[in-house]
């Protein structure tokens, strides 16, 4: 099993007695000098990484206090020249909301040339959240989703020359990317998932399906993904499958969950938005909208469920609910490590973990500490789960 560390590269100095911490937060309460220190640590964190053996995710978001890296690409290109082994995953670049998804295939494949291959390229859709700061439509983004990744395949993929690409959403005469990536065809693809009827066109296209924080929905998802893919003929291996979680480990039990505690202030403050972003009309399909509606106001507010069926609220629970719910893992080593099998089993298996090993106030030192005792104790036992049979049926 791979392990991604990831961080949503958090500002939580802003976070305090905010009715939303996206869109509409003023960034007068963000000091550029408190944020050149927190990109510093965070490249130092990220270095760690590629020194103890484990790999590296970035993602992006846009006028938000919860995430400052607003380009998957900029600090990607950074890491690939300063890291020297792990793989660099982004996840993901929204190509829905992108005016330009042949200057994301350039961008890509530059990251791709100047780590010598070390790229997983991520398109994802994007945020809800993110339909007003980007000025996107949010009518037709799966369609336009899709279209842009077929584009940006293309163009990392065609050799002989300049093409053509006329359609609904976009239109070019020539596409000749320069350079062109590293790996041959191109670097492996992620996209994440939330639906299981989101799996079919990730498996169709053998993809690996990514699910973020989302607890026992993985199981649904990676079924459908590998119905489907046994339905067209062909078995996924474990490399297909992806799921991320909060980490905390501690040479006690109280470290652990106070680490991973801290970290989880990333899931209580993600949902804080202010309503009139949080679910724009045409995002959704029909019967989703009703859904939602229904909801009330709650409806921004995704609740996690127990194995179980208990409902847990993201803006609330404790980290005990957090590990409950399979969205957190933490404790001793033994303990992050018993948590991790168990949903692996219940999941049907994954090889790839995302591991969110800092968020919240955590300081740089817990972060070290956390990420160390983890690549020492944790993860050389994860290889053990390859080897040896599935505790319970995904089936």
């Amino acid at each position: 099993m791979r392990t991604y560390h990831f961080s949503e590269l958090p500002y939580p100095d802003a976070w305090e007695g905010r009715s939303s911490l996206r869109v509409n937060i003023p960034n007068e309460v963000y000091d550029p000098k408190v944020g050149a220190d927190l990109y510093e640590r965070f490249f130092d964190e990220w270095v760690l990484c590629d020194e103890l053996g484990l790999d590296i995710m970035v993602n992006e978001h846009h006028a938000t206090a919860t995430c400052v890296n607003p380009a998957c690409t900029i600090p990607l290109a950074i890491l690939a020249r300063i890291t020297k082994k792990a793989r660099l995953l982004a996840l993901g670049v929204p190509i829905a909301n992108r005016p330009n998804p042949v200057r994301v295939a350039e961008e890509l494949a530059m990251i791709d040339v100047i780590s010598r291959g070390r790229l997983d390229m991520g398109l994802v859709r994007g945020s809800p959240y993110e339909i007003a700061p980007t000025n996107a439509k949010p009518v037709g983004q799966m369609e336009r989703f899709w279209e842009a990744h077929d584009l940006v395949l293309k163009a990392m993929t065609t050799r002989d020359g300049p093409f053509s690409w006329e359609s609904e959403n976009y239109h070019y005469r020539k596409v000749n990317i320069w350079p062109r990536p590293y790996q041959d065809p191109h670097p492996p693809v992620w996209v994440t998932a939330t639906s299981p009827s989101s799996a079919p066109r990730i498996a169709q296209n053998r993809h690996v399906i990514a699910t973020l924080i989302s607890g026992v929905i993985a199981k649904d998802l990676f079924k459908a993904y590998r119905d489907h893919a046994r339905a067209d003929g062909w078995e996924p291996g474990l490399d297909r499958f992806a799921y991320c979680a909060i980490v905390g480990v501690g040479d006690t039990e109280a470290e652990g969950l106070r680490r991973a505690d801290q970290i989880a202030d990333y899931v209580r403050t993600s949902p804080i938005v202010a309503k009139e972003f949080a679910g724009p009309p045409g995002y959704k399909k029909i019967p989703a909208e009703i859904a939602t509606i229904r909801a009330g106001p709650n409806a921004g507010n995704r609740p996690l469920k127990t194995p179980e069926g208990r409902l847990i609220d993201q803006k609330t629970a404790s980290v005990e609910d957090f590990i409950d719910a399979c969205s957190v893992f933490a404790g001793t080593p033994d303990q992050v490590y018993d948590q991790i099998a168990r949903f692996y089993d219940f999941t049907g298996g994954f090889g790839n973990l995302l591991m969110m090993g800092q968020g919240g106030h955590l300081s740089h030192d817990e972060t070290v500490a956390n990420l160390t005792l983890f690549a020492k104790e944790v993860q050389p036992r994860l290889q053990e789960l390859h080897s040896r049979p599935l505790a319970m049926s995904a089936e």
